[in-house]
């Protein structure tokens, strides 16, 4: 089975101000040292404001996605408190079969929100962190503590380059490498009138 995993996760706290490019300001962060062992979180997240369809604009490629493109993860919560995953892609192509992943997701440091574990099959967990993440919840950047694995998602398709190029910046900024970041082909939004 091919599983999409992407995260969800926050953290909380005081920290400084973290200025987003003038087309998507980003939230807090809990640390502002350059570089730590493990990357920082943001400082906080609305789990409920997560909640809903996230589109993938890029990752770092990982075998559980291979041939993966028009990825998707939606997530909402369930009566236990946990957070239901749903990732979806098309095979090879916008147009070859789609492949579907279920998992579930629990919040591991609920004095942040920003830590959470996915597991896709038992017993296995698997570590993903919040980032960077639009004030508004356009957008956000989901890693892991050994940067092992990223994504940059998007509530839309379609990123505006300047903004790409600004979360790209603060990516490197957390000491990831951004050479291995690869933009994932999504359907182009509809033509307006």
């Amino acid at each position: 089975m091919t599983a999409v995993i992407l995260g969800i996760v926050s953290a909380g706290g005081a920290g400084a101000a973290h200025p987003g490019p003038s087309t998507g300001a980003a939230m807090t962060r809990a640390d502002t040292s350059p570089h730590p062992d493990v990357p920082r979180t943001v400082a906080h997240v609305d789990i409920q404001r997560y909640m809903g369809t996230w589109y993938e604009i890029a990752n770092y490629p990982n075998m559980f996605q291979r041939g993966c493109t028009g990825t998707t993860a939606t997530y909402a919560l369930r009566p236990d408190g946990q957070v239901s995953v749903t990732n979806r892609c098309r095979k090879d192509s916008l147009s070859g079969p789609e492949s579907v992943a279920r998992a579930r997701a629990r919040v591991v440091d609920s004095s942040t929100n920003a830590k959470l574990e996915v597991q896709f099959f038992w017993p296995f967990w698997g570590k993903y962190w919040v980032i960077d993440l639009d004030a508004e919840y356009r957008w956000a950047v989901v890693g892991h503590p050994a940067r092992k694995y990223l994504w940059v998602l998007s509530r839309t398709p379609e990123m505006d380059p300047k903004l790409y190029a600004a979360i790209v910046q603060r990516i490197a900024a957390q000491g990831y490498d951004t050479t291995r970041i690869v933009r994932t082909v999504q359907p182009r939004a509809a033509a307006g009138p």
